[in-house]
């Protein structure tokens, strides 16, 4: 037992353990380790407790080959992937962390390497063999290896994502194997470096199967709706044909043809994962929010096998879920029993670990009814931390783009603070500090940043209007008033504004803002509306109009929109279940290549309307179904449809 030492990597010397041939049990928790060294040579060890130390790579554990029993909780940077590399390392392995996963491993060793060889076989087979001549050369064997060990990992996909990190690495294995074999290429030949990526922050603390088995007996997991049918429906209505007084060139045309091909989406998961008490005929839980995970940078660089994450948090009732959009597994659930949650927001913080080093780790704010602001580190599985940041509810929060550590809270209470959450330790210990309180005159509903001027100016679409603040911490005053109020056509003066219950910026300028007035939703200018030079408080300002969007005529308010605007997209929901889609790519350099603005003479018509799909529950079909919200991930790959029903709906784009 060497437990409770503060030992670090360096003390674990190679010199000494290697005379210890016959140690079969080591017990190192509690103490400061961030890695094993690769030759500590403990040839007969049985059992190892690593628990409660700062390990970060399990890879070196490969040294025991007979380890038949390993724990190592409580070292928060190692995650599932962690778990799978050592079922797939260490043959041996009966115990992990407590839990008999000798069937597991046995999947993992056999199924998933046999079905990895399948996939990394074919693909070179398809993409690679014919670019060897028959007579090779060195150097271009060396090329072609670096070229399909990129593309390999890259392009096989197998599981769920939240294993993504463990694929890539055992598809580099196999693909190495099966090169030396093929080429008579050796292996860790001229190597390239290994792009470490920083952690999947998706992980579960087990397996997506032993968790839903698990945690269902517990209460903390419902999955799929039970016995769904779902008839297929047209699945495209394209509203964008020009009447025949509307003249297109050639080019517009092929562009708007190519367009509504390019949106195709079908249905792809159906779940009911926010369930009061897990009931499964729970359709009365209102979902309210969703946002899709960042991916972490690896070190100055974007990792670059995962271009856009496909985890999505979500909230409404009383718990927050992750979902993996792909395969439709719920990675995680945090539930709280006495809360309703109503935002869910990510930030990615720069956290000390070990040895005074830093590494990016995702954290996620969610917030409801209660007022309270809990603060979850999705790696570690763990919610550290919370701020009771207002006594009435939290409508709606958002982290700033450029301040990692500011969060702004909307409330009931007709107040928008601005928080700074700080960077917790390694103890988790943090302090969260309020730099400024918005006043508004009536509860604020969605609130958004201005893109150029993410630290100067916050708009916020209130009960009564739209509203915008001067946010800049360098002035003295903690408690402010707004600065202006947007007016917009048939708004004579405050008494006569509607509700706006839906905001987001389209691009650095253009802002989408929804009205309660029915079937309004206007696209306007900030440069154009905002008047920076003017003095005062309270300035009423008219919104420079650049295009009205045609849209459902309900007056029922809270179905808010969303944009992607990578793809220049805006999305929001109906009454009736339906989602409607707005590509507005082709209007976009009109409006800002004109000083004033072109405003569009009609309404746009969406691009696509994506129909709710004739979904049965035991036979019956759910009741009336609103979308609450709607999401894209920023490349647009899956939409994420919350209803008032408690489902959630994940359709793909085809």
């Amino acid at each position: 037992s060497l437990s409770k030492l503060q030992l670090k990597t360096g003390d674990l010397d190679p010199r000494l353990f290697s005379r210890l041939r016959h140690l079969q049990k080591l017990d190192l928790s509690d103490n400061l380790l961030d890695k094993f060294p690769n030759s500590l040579t403990l040839p007969d060890l049985r059992v190892l407790n690593c628990n409660n130390n700062k390990l970060e790579d399990v890879t070196a554990l490969k040294q025991f080959p007979l380890l038949e029993e390993l724990t190592y909780e409580n070292n928060v940077y190692l995650t599932l992937n962690d778990d799978y590399k050592v079922m797939f390392l260490l043959q041996n392995l009966r115990l992990l962390n407590g839990k008999d996963i000798t069937k597991l491993a046995n999947h993992v060793r056999r199924v998933n390497s046999r079905k990895l060889t399948s996939k990394v076989t074919a693909h070179w087979e398809k993409f690679f063999r014919d670019q060897l001549p028959e007579k090779y050369t060195a150097e271009q064997v060396k090329a072609i290896r670096k070229k399909f060990l990129k593309s390999v990992q890259t392009n096989v996909v197998y599981g769920p994502s939240s294993l993504s990190e463990f694929t890539r690495w055992r598809v580099k294995m196999i693909a190495e194997e099966f090169l030396a074999c093929s080429l008579g290429v050796e292996l860790n030949s001229d190597t390239e470096p290994e792009e470490k990526t920083d952690e999947n922050e998706e992980e579960s603390t087990e397996s997506p199967r032993e968790a839903a088995e698990d945690v269902a007996q517990v209460g903390d997991f419902s999955s799929y709706i039970s016995n769904v049918t779902v008839t297929p429906s047209k699945r495209k209505r394209n509203h964008s044909k020009s009447s025949p007084g509307n003249k297109r060139s050639k080019t517009q045309a092929n562009t708007e043809e190519e367009t509504a091909e390019d949106v195709s989406a079908e249905p792809l998961h159906f779940l009911q994962c926010h369930s009061k008490g897990n009931s499964r005929e729970d359709f009365k839980t209102q979902l309210w929010s969703c946002v899709f995970e960042p991916v972490l940078d690896s070190g100055a660089r974007k990792d670059p096998i995962v271009s856009s994450s496909r985890t999505v948090a979500t909230c409404g009732g009383e718990s927050v879920c992750l979902i993996d959009c792909e395969t439709g597994t719920v990675l995680k659930k945090y539930k709280v029993a006495t809360e309703e949650f109503f935002s869910v927001a990510w930030t990615t913080l720069t956290m000390v670990i070990s040895d005074s080093r830093k590494k990016a780790h995702n954290i996620l704010a969610a917030a409801g009814r209660r007022g309270i602001v809990k603060l979850i580190h999705v790696a570690a599985d763990f919610c550290y931390g919370e701020i009771k940041a207002h006594k009435k509810p939290i409508a709606t929060v958002c982290f700033s783009p450029t301040q990692e550590t500011h969060l702004f809270t909307a409330s009931y209470d007709k107040r928008i603070a601005l928080w700074d959450i700080g960077i917790p330790d390694c103890d988790y210990n943090f302090k969260a500090s309020q730099l400024l309180v918005l006043e508004t005159a009536s509860i604020p509903l969605r609130i958004a940043l201005v893109p150029t001027c993410p630290e100067q100016y916050l708009l916020a679409g209130c009960e009564d209007g739209c509203f915008a603040w001067n946010i800049k911490l360098d002035k003295g005053q903690k408690s402010r008033p707004f600065e202006a109020i947007f007016q917009f056509p048939g708004e004579e003066s405050l008494t006569t504004s509607h509700r706006v219950d839906g905001l987001a910026f389209l691009n650095d300028d253009v802002i989408v803002s929804k009205s309660s007035k029915p079937g309004c939703i206007y696209l306007w200018s900030w440069s154009r509306s905002f008047d920076a030079k003017g003095k005062g408080c309270q300035r009423t300002m008219s919104a420079v109009i650049l295009a009205e969007l045609e849209w459902s005529t309900t007056d029922m308010s809270y179905l808010t929109l969303s944009t992607c605007p990578a793809k220049e997209y805006v999305f929001c929901g109906d009454e009736k279940g339906s989602v409607w889609m707005y590509n507005l790519s082709s209007y976009t350099s009109a409006w800002g290549s004109s000083p004033k603005g072109k405003r569009s003479e009609r309404r746009i018509s969406p691009t696509q309307i994506l129909p709710w799909p004739e979904l049965r529950v035991n036979g019956e079909q759910p009741p009336e179904i609103l979308v609450n919200n709607v999401v894209a991930d920023p490349a647009f790959t899956y939409l994420v449809v919350l209803t008032s029903v408690n489902i959630t709906a994940i359709w793909k784009k085809c």
